[in-house]
């Protein structure tokens, strides 16, 4: 593909021949930061992993747990949250990866998790411990200012 610009030809950049990934597959949603929102989030997930013929049991959980803290938790009234989620083949050990990734905007309100069980009478804190429970990996990351990014990854070869 050449692009042309005022009479400039613009060929692509070389690709360096290298292991690279595989192209990731992505879906991108915003969404209300509702119960709806939420809901729709797990929906939508299920639905997408659904139509790629991967397995969406596990990270559909996953995307309920962290829409919920989003909507909970990183909620600024007029604000919504945003989800992606990703897999990726990984170069050299030929594993799929699920990431999922909840962007809500509350950065300074990153969630801490918690070291022991709630008690029966709570009515929350478990929201972490099932996203510890079912992810292989999860944490946060800051920005871009006023966000924070929650994430998890799911590796399919173990979870298949």
């Amino acid at each position: 593909m050449n692009h042309e610009i005022s009479g400039q030809r613009l060929l692509p950049r070389p690709v360096a021949a290298t292991h690279a990934a595989a192209p990731a597959r992505q879906f991108r949603v915003q969404l209300s930061a509702t119960r709806r929102g939420a809901r729709l989030a797990r929906l939508l997930t299920t639905e997408q992993l659904r139509s790629w013929g991967l397995p969406f049991e596990t990270p559909a959980q996953i995307v309920a747990e962290l829409a919920a803290n989003a909507i909970s938790h990183g909620r600024v009234p007029g604000r919504d949250f945003r989800l992606t989620v990703t897999v990726k083949r990984s170069a050299d050990a030929e594993i799929d990866t699920i990431r999922i990734e909840v962007i809500d905007a509350r950065s300074e309100r990153l969630p801490v998790p918690q070291n022991q069980q709630p008690t029966a009478e709570q009515e929350s804190g478990r929201g972490l411990l099932l996203v510890a429970a079912f992810a292989d990996r999860w944490g946060t990351v800051s920005g871009p200012p006023p966000c924070k990014t929650v994430w998890a990854e799911c590796d399919l070869s173990t979870r298949a």
